[in-house]
């Protein structure tokens, strides 16, 4: 008994397992590249390929754009701009090879004239070519329709005819600088291309160092969590960060994502519309726009009355005569306006019993008034005189000095300080008299 328990927890066991090793297998069925990368068991690989259809989702990233491609957390794709420039393109290709992983390239249709092998050398590693304008002008937020018609379908033809067949191009589009309008946008859905924006870019296009790419690079991914990111393969600075961003990517557990177009023989991926979105707004995240107005379907139309003159209570007794014409007035003559047809104010009819308010009385506004102390009037003195020397003009201006009374109470002013000593001496005064000195 105890041995045919323990024979049927252990199948059990191994039942579980296998289960969880199939459920893995489903979940990511290109994860075995990476081991069976050549030259590299330990590369980051690619763990499965996305197919869209670019008519059911036309526009991408959420820079600019309300939907971004469905990925899963921890899910990245690979994007370059305006190659091929064999220098550095090349390298860009040898370094995604050693690690077998597929990007996504969106070409100069100008550079793939110049150099064909290299747009056919990405078809044959396997990545995905999309397209980026004829001569990438910076300047389709100001173009016309047909000027953009002609850098997208142009830039269309000179990748088709390096890579020998139309076919061959996917439906993908980045617009030059990402700058954006809605009449290319318009355009480009039209044809059934997808337009391309990113999740995220390095900033690589700017005279940075390669530790500050790849410093962009994986702080903004660690902070989104997945999503498009946008490189540069022209650049020397993006070659020289590429091969640590792939490292890093694998180091804290991210998957690279191949994205390809739909075709008839090859059907889009399964998945939802909130997959679309980057965050998806989920049930206890309140709606944060206003509800759409329902539409009412009323079981009869019957029209209400509508009201008459006669109900609005108007004196419409005179109604103005219309208009005939300028009267001839008289020299200083000014014409009147005609009467209004809405009645007029009529004055507020007087009570037979009107109520009479008392009168307020005057002391009601009296305002009483603060009692000053008495001033004591300057009264004139007569002075002793100095000297009998003096004239008359001394005399008479002695007399008519003014002085403070004897008798008058001595109040000094608040804050003021004497200007003399107290034992000061009082000496005549007169128009030759000298002052005499404080300190004597």
């Amino acid at each position: 008994m105890m041995a045919s328990e323990r024979f049927r927890r252990r199948a059990r066991s191994w039942s579980l397992l296998g289960i969880a090793c199939v459920t893995a297998a489903l979940a990511f069925p290109a994860s075995s590249r990476a081991a069976d990368c050549p030259g590299n068991p330990n590369a980051l690989g690619t763990s499965r390929t996305l197919v869209v259809d670019p008519r059911e989702h036309p526009r991408i990233g959420t820079m600019q754009y309300a939907e971004t491609l469905p990925l899963q957390d921890h899910e990245v794709v690979l994007t370059f701009d305006d190659g091929p420039l064999p220098r550095h393109s090349n390298a860009v290709l040898d370094i995604l090879a050693k690690e077998c992983v597929k990007a996504t390239f969106f070409v100069v249709g100008r550079m793939a004239r110049s150099f064909p092998e290299g747009v056919r050398r990405m078809r044959d590693a396997g990545h995905t070519i999309g397209t980026h304008s004829q001569n990438h002008p910076l300047s389709f937020n100001r173009m016309t329709v047909e000027q953009a018609k002609q850098e997208v379908d142009e830039g269309i033809d000179s990748v088709a005819a390096a890579l020998g067949s139309r076919a061959a191009v996917a439906p993908f589009f980045r617009i030059p600088g990402l700058l954006r309008a809605e009449a290319v946008e318009g355009y480009l859905g039209s044809q059934g291309i997808q337009t391309w924006s990113a999740d995220f870019p390095a900033d690589d296009w700017r005279h940075i160092s390669p530790a500050a790419v790849f410093g962009l690079a994986m702080s903004r991914l660690q902070a989104k969590g997945r999503g498009v990111l946008l490189l540069h393969d022209i650049q020397p600075r993006t070659v020289a960060a590429l091969p640590q961003i792939l490292h890093e990517l694998k180091a804290r557990g991210f998957r690279i994502v191949h994205v390809v177009p739909a075709t008839p023989d090859r059907p889009k991926t399964p998945t939802e519309p909130a997959q679309w979105h980057l965050h998806p707004v989920t049930e206890q995240v309140a709606i944060s726009h206003w509800p759409k107005v329902p539409s009412f379907s009323f079981a009869s139309a019957e029209m209400l009355p509508g009201p008459s003159i006669a109900d609005l209570s108007l004196d419409i007794g005179r109604v103005p005569e219309p208009f005939d014409g300028l009267h001839h007035l008289a020299r200083g003559q000014v014409p009147l306006p005609k009467p209004a047809p809405w009645p007029r104010q009529q004055p507020a009819g007087t009570s037979a019993n009107p109520i009479a308010f008392p009168v307020p009385a005057e002391a009601v506004f009296s305002i009483p008034e603060k009692t000053q102390p008495e001033i004591r009037a300057m009264i004139r003195v007569p002075v002793q005189r100095a000297a009998r020397a003096i004239g008359t003009a001394t005399t008479l201006a002695g007399e008519l000095t003014p002085s403070i009374a004897a008798g008058a109470p001595v109040r000094q002013i608040s804050g003021s300080v004497a200007i003399a000593p107290a034992g000061l001496q009082r000496g005549p005064i007169g128009v030759t008299a000298r002052p005499r000195p404080l300190n004597h």
